[in-house]
């Protein structure tokens, strides 16, 4: 039984939350802390789908600047190789917590992963597998974010949550600007407006057509994911309604 205001959950990760801050490549140090929290937060009763990202191995756009040595269409599905190798050492992880997975893939590799159908994904989540998400969308020119939008809106996910190494959406890049603001809720239309840093216009958009709420929190801050899916007030949230966190956010 769920314990908090969500039934289903996609959970997007990029690929750079896999590896040490300024570093590229795979730290297992990192996979399992996020293997650690992410199966804490499955065993409150929610059904979790995760979409990770690729860019800790490479990204598409570093093989097409300046150089035509690669077509761009190319590297893009390069990258999308590379949320494959990422999902690989993410369900080993978890799996050696003991959860139950299936990673799925929008690109057909069947000696590593299944392919990704909408109706066989539901029912791995029913089932309460954590059901990782690679490949994007298996097209060139989008991107994971959108690619997360759009399996959160198939799937039927109550909220789409974004981790991210900050404590949620500011006015600047807090990094930079010591002074920056936090803010606590948002409408979608105001992100677009003020080109705040959530997701890509494409995903913006998809999410704010459809009433998909978007959660953007701080995942290395130990148990926030689980805090997340509990509802708790936490990161910033992106929505149409005042407040979707449920009857719980106001704790």
């Amino acid at each position: 039984m769920t314990s908090g205001p969500y039934k289903r959950v996609l959970l997007k990760l990029s690929g750079e939350s896999f590896a040490r801050a300024g570093e590229r490549g795979i730290s297992m140090d990192e996979v399992v802390h996020i293997a650690r929290q992410t199966v804490q937060a499955a065993a409150r009763g929610v059904q979790l789908a995760v979409v990770i990202g690729g860019g800790n191995i490479l990204r598409g756009g570093s093989f097409t600047a300046g150089n035509n040595a690669i077509q761009e269409a190319t590297a893009h599905y390069m990258g999308m190789l590379a949320t494959v190798i990422n999902g690989l050492a993410l369900q080993d992880a978890l799996e050696t917590l003991g959860a139950q997975t299936r990673l799925m893939t929008a690109i057909r590799m069947d000696g590593v992963a299944e392919p990704y159908i909408r109706r066989r994904a539901r029912r791995h989540l029913e089932k309460g597998r954590i059901v990782i998400l690679a490949a994007g969308t298996g097209s060139p020119f989008v991107t994971t974010d959108t690619a997360a939008a759009q399996r959160a809106l198939e799937l039927g996910a109550d909220i789409l949550m974004k981790a991210t190494r900050v404590d949620g959406v500011y006015s600047e890049d807090p990094e930079k600007n010591p002074h920056a603001v936090l803010f606590r809720e948002l409408t979608c239309r105001q992100v677009r407006e003020q080109n705040l840093r959530v997701m890509d216009a494409t995903a913006i958009s998809q999410c704010m057509e459809h009433g998909m709420p978007i959660l953007v929190f701080n995942y290395r801050k130990e148990g926030n994911i689980e805090r997340a899916v509990a509802g708790e007030r936490i990161g910033t949230l992106v929505s149409e309604r005042p407040d979707a966190r449920g009857s719980v956010a106001g704790g």
